[in-house]
């Protein structure tokens, strides 16, 4: 079972960039891994924000982070990462990564083994 640490997450003013980082607690490729990225505000559910196949054929970003999130991997770090530019205050909330079989922006089902995950804070 593959256990992930999440990390980049910090302050940040409205307009302001960030990028997160997922890789393997014991520093194992994530190769053969699909990575999604989910999110979490205060006071709402988990939601999906992006997702990358294993292959990096397949790409999937929310509506609300299109244009403005980039995902990608470092095949020789190992590490997923999570490029935010032009950061609203509605992007606020603790980030978190998960290796999947299917690259999916649903949130898993039964999933009860997330990591600490990485606050994000937009603020003036």
């Amino acid at each position: 079972q593959v256990q992930l640490v999440e990390s980049g997450g910090g302050l940040v003013q409205p307009g302001g960039s960030l990028r997160l980082s997922c890789e393997a607690s014991d520093g194992l490729s994530l190769d053969y891994f699909q990575i999604a990225w989910f999110r979490q505000a205060p006071g709402k559910e988990r939601e999906g924000v992006s997702c990358i196949g294993s292959s990096d054929s397949t790409i999937f970003y929310a509506d609300s982070v299109k244009g403005r999130f980039t995902i990608s991997r470092d095949r020789a770090k190992p590490t997923v990462y999570l490029q935010m530019n032009n950061l609203k205050s509605e992007d606020t909330g603790v980030y978190y990564c998960a290796a999947e079989q299917f690259c999916s922006l649903s949130v898993p089902f039964g999933k009860d083994d997330w990591g600490q995950g990485t606050q994000v804070t937009v603020s003036s």
